[in-house]
């Protein structure tokens, strides 16, 4: 029998190291299979393999010092990364590669071949490439939307439980935020409790999950030719859960067999994302954990201290770092560090949570999606303390070579080997305390000989919010609009996604930035390209010098760097409704407008929702490399063709940064001839 909320533990034995052991431990217990011996020897035969098996030089994987020296480290110390795995993958299923795989049905697996006059045009079932391509790219686009959305749906619980007095751990920190976005969405404002706001805005905010309403409630800040052209189209995205049902419907077999009906109803969940899930995710966490201004920070893995108990938080809901980084400031648990020898308790961060924290707090941001198993390889981390999306399961693994404690906090994702506690909003602050005080215990089992924090933390400028960029503006967007009328700012660009292996690390990322500044086109970057950027200096007033002399001379004036940073990835709702602020403004629809986006680095469900809802919204939008469509020449051709015909964007693929940049600059002429201003 298996205990009551136990989890599975994976451990390798040091004497047949080839078969996982698994056993269960209780929630909250910390796994003890691995001893420390056993720790120190952790891969020996794998370091063998490794050095026998011809590798990539380590240089091709990152642009980053401070990423090479670990991915050395892991080396020499017979620890699997990220690229040891891709390797291994390497070549990947041709089919997959095409998306022309089907598994959606017993009378397969089906794979549709690629020749025209060759075998297996059809799956068993009679369904072609387009159909088979198309059902594959809607189920991936409703994944990402399924995440990103659950996330803006965690925010609404925990505003709930604020509001029935479920908890105190929580509170509204920016009632004005409230108060403006409960009248924004209709709800009554005038001379009533805050609490009462909060309840009818949480009312409202569920109902854009459902199935009652014909259109989402922050549709009200879309521009009115758009949203009519989503209404021609039926793309207008009526119900975040609604559509996701609908996209598994059409694709479930015998349903939607039309390639561009089943793309059609994809674009409308990606909407339902990025105008519904997202924004609710990004408009709560200002109202619970505050609205961010612009402060300095730092970055890199410099972040890590060598004298103070690390926790990284690693994941993408502010809800648990929060409570985190509370607890880490008792006086109680510092002085348990103290007894432990740390001279104090580091909080850094890890992808979109850190971005999260960041935003608000100030915290430092270690790395982003390829630095998450080279931040435990420094072996000065105590804790990873994860919510959920973008964490490898490879973490569990490579922190049982070292003391780190790996600690998971959502019921959505577990993880084999971990140890768990059930966070909730009503128990938040406390269970943070426990997950810190085991943090702080792990510091004394920190071998210090193999201590490794490479480089020193670099300076970065965040927390530019859109009530941070307009009130820096006075107030509208007007100089910003007069800015880019003149040419200063000859258009903007957001950059966002992540990290992929199959890049060297951060180049693209990194190379597209600098490129689109030099044409002085304004960048703004979320998520994971927040590091790159503030690594490659570009998150700086000092970053000026890297832009043209449009750009320098508006940012110089602003004391603001050449590259925005606006937040995690659900924070691309800021950049919606930022393009909106200024379509509005111009009195024109969003696609008309000089701005587009990239995700050159992308790899996941959620960056593919985000990339569609931005091609749905009028906005063009660069990838580095194609989602698995290529097997389909109707789907190609849409993405990157037909789609411009019915919403005014299409997807760009292109992988070299330069080339992108130019390619971009082209759409960004174009709009800005198109509105009759300078080119």
């Amino acid at each position: 029998m298996l205990a009551t909320n136990s989890v599975p533990y994976v451990g390798w034995l040091t004497e047949s190291r080839a078969r996982p052991m698994v056993r269960w431990v209780p929630n909250g217990e910390v796994p003890t299979l691995l001893s420390e011996g056993v720790r120190r020897d952790f891969g020996t035969e794998n370091r063998e393999v490794g050095m026998a098996r011809e590798k990539r030089q380590v240089e091709e994987l990152s642009m980053w010092e401070d990423a090479r020296a670990m991915i050395r480290k892991a080396q020499a110390e017979g620890i699997e990364t990220v690229w040891d795995r891709l390797e291994q993958q390497t070549p990947h299923c041709r089919f997959c590669e095409l998306g022309t795989t089907c598994r959606n049905c017993t009378m397969g697996p089906c794979r549709i071949s690629s020749k025209k006059d060759g075998k297996m045009q059809r799956g068993v079932c009679g369904a072609d490439a387009d159909v088979v391509v198309a059902r594959n790219f809607g189920r991936f686009v409703a994944g990402g939307v399924a995440g990103h959305s659950d996330h803006g749906r965690d925010l609404i619980e925990v505003l709930e439980c604020v509001v029935t007095g479920g908890t105190s751990d929580y509170g509204i920190r920016d009632e004005a935020k409230l108060v403006r976005i409960a009248g924004e969405l209709g709800v009554d404002t005038e001379g009533r409790p805050t609490r009462e706001i909060a309840g009818d805005l949480v009312e409202v905010l569920y109902g854009d999950f459902g199935s009652r309403k014909q259109e989402v409630s922050f549709l009200s800040r879309v521009p009115a030719k758009r949203r009519e052209i989503w209404k021609t189209l039926g793309m207008t995205p009526r119900g975040v859960d609604r559509e996701i049902a609908e996209m598994m419907h059409r694709t479930h077999i015998g349903c939607d067999n039309d390639a561009p009906s089943t793309l059609i109803h994809a674009a409308r969940t990606a909407l339902a994302d990025g105008w519904a899930g997202s924004m609710i995710g990004t408009e709560l966490s200002d109202i619970i954990f505050g609205t961010p201004s612009p402060s300095y920070s730092t970055a890199n893995l410099g972040v890590l201290k060598k004298d103070q108990v690390n926790i990284l938080v690693h994941g993408h809901n502010p809800v648990v770092s929060e409570m985190i980084l509370a607890a880490a400031r008792m006086p109680d648990l510092l002085a348990r560090a103290s007894e432990k020898g740390a001279s104090g308790i580091n909080i850094g961060g890890l992808c979109c949570t850190s971005n999260e924290l960041l935003m608000r707090q100030g915290i430092p941001m270690a790395g982003n999606h390829l630095m998450t198993e080279l931040s435990i390889v420094t072996g000065a981390v105590e804790a990873v303390v994860v919510d959920y999306q973008c964490i490898m399961p490879s973490m569990v693994q490579i922190s049982g070579c070292y003391h780190t404690r790996f600690i998971t906090t959502s019921g959505k994702a577990r993880f084999t080997g971990a140890t768990h506690f059930d966070i909730h909003p009503e128990n938040a602050f406390e269970k943070a305390r426990e997950i810190v005080t085991l943090a702080v215990d792990a510091f004394a089992e920190r071998d210090a000989s193999r201590v490794d924090i490479p480089d020193t933390p670099v300076p970065i400028m965040t927390g530019f919010s859109n009530e941070a960029i307009l009130a820096a503006l006075g107030g509208t967007a007007e100089p910003l609009i007069e800015a880019m009328r003149q040419g200063k700012i000859r258009g903007v660009v957001g950059i966002v996604g992540c990290n992929n292996p199959k890049f060297k690390q951060d180049s693209m990322n990194v190379g597209l930035a600098k490129a689109l500044l030099k044409k002085d086109i304004l960048v703004l970057v979320t998520g994971c390209v927040t590091t790159a950027a503030g690594k490659a200096g570009l998150l700086v007033p000092e970053g000026i010098e890297m832009a043209g002399p449009g750009v320098k001379e508006v940012c110089g004036a602003l004391g603001i760097p050449p590259v925005l940073h606006m937040g995690s990835c659900v924070d691309n709702s800021r950049i919606l409704q930022l393009c909106a602020l200024l379509a509005d403004a111009l009195g024109v629809d969003l696609s008309d407008l000089p701005v587009a986006a990239s995700a050159p680095e992308w790899y996941s469900e959620k960056a593919a929702a985000i990339g569609l809802y931005a091609v749905a919204s009028g906005i063009e939008t660069h990838l580095g490399h194609p989602p698995n469509i290529l097997g389909s020449e109707t789907v190609t051709h849409l993405a990157t063709e037909g789609l411009e015909d019915l919403v005014g964007a299409r997807f760009i693929i292109e992988k070299n940064p330069e080339e992108a940049a130019e390619l971009l600059d082209n759409r960004i002429t174009a709009k800005r001839k198109g509105l009759g201003w300078k080119p």
